[in-house]
């Protein structure tokens, strides 16, 4: 069970943002990824709980940021519903999305999971449900991912393999490279892994 910490930053001006401390393994259904967020001072800054069936659609989906809450899951597309902080008003949301993604590394895992591409130039198009920073705001957007290719590094506990990705956004063309080892991101656009106790889970 990989347990560790990453730093998240502006992709932009890299200001530091947030550490985001978290575990994940593969399990029964799938795989699963909890998380809390704090800020760089060290307050509570939010959390992530994001659960995957065995073919990477989100079965769960709870995300928590300056206390607003979504609560979402695969269901004719995507569906989620929205809490503002009071409590008092929630909005329900679908679309016709494979799946969710945000700020947290969990999301690029799990597309990855979702899409389980082979050594390629041919790009995966795929629409997702983003949920932006700070008061999770859902946004759709289009991306394509290729998986560029794959290489297997020595370390004190076996080989490492290691995926390198292309992802490109579909409304702008920016694109960005992801480096993923099993279900834990080493490298992507202002995300660094920090702190890493075990070694990152398989997949069959």
């Amino acid at each position: 069970m990989p347990r560790g910490r990453y730093a998240l930053s502006d992709p932009h001006d890299h200001t530091l943002l947030a550490h985001e401390h978290f575990q994940c393994a593969p399990g029964p259904s799938g795989w699963r990824y909890v998380s809390r967020l704090t800020t760089p001072t060290g307050d509570h800054h939010g959390s992530v709980d994001l659960t995957l069936d065995a073919l990477g659609r989100p079965l769960r989906l709870e995300l928590h940021a300056s206390d607003w809450q979504v609560r979402g899951a695969a269901l004719d597309g995507v569906t989620w519903v929205r809490t503002d902080p009071t409590g008092a008003h929630a909005t329900e949301g679908n679309v016709p999305a494979h799946a969710f993604t945000g700020t947290s590394p969990a999301f690029l895992v799990a597309t990855t999971r979702l899409l389980r591409l082979t050594p390629s130039t041919t790009a995966t198009r795929v629409r997702l449900v983003a949920f932006t920073d700070p008061v999770l705001a859902p946004r759709t957007v289009d991306q394509s991912w290729a998986l560029l290719g794959r290489e297997a590094h020595a370390t004190d506990n076996g080989p490492l393999t290691v995926d390198e990705y292309q992802v490109t956004a579909l409304d702008t063309g920016e694109q960005h490279s992801v480096h993923i080892a099993g279900d834990v991101v080493l490298a992507a656009p202002g995300i660094e892994l920090e702190d890493l106790e075990s070694p990152p889970s398989t997949f069959d």
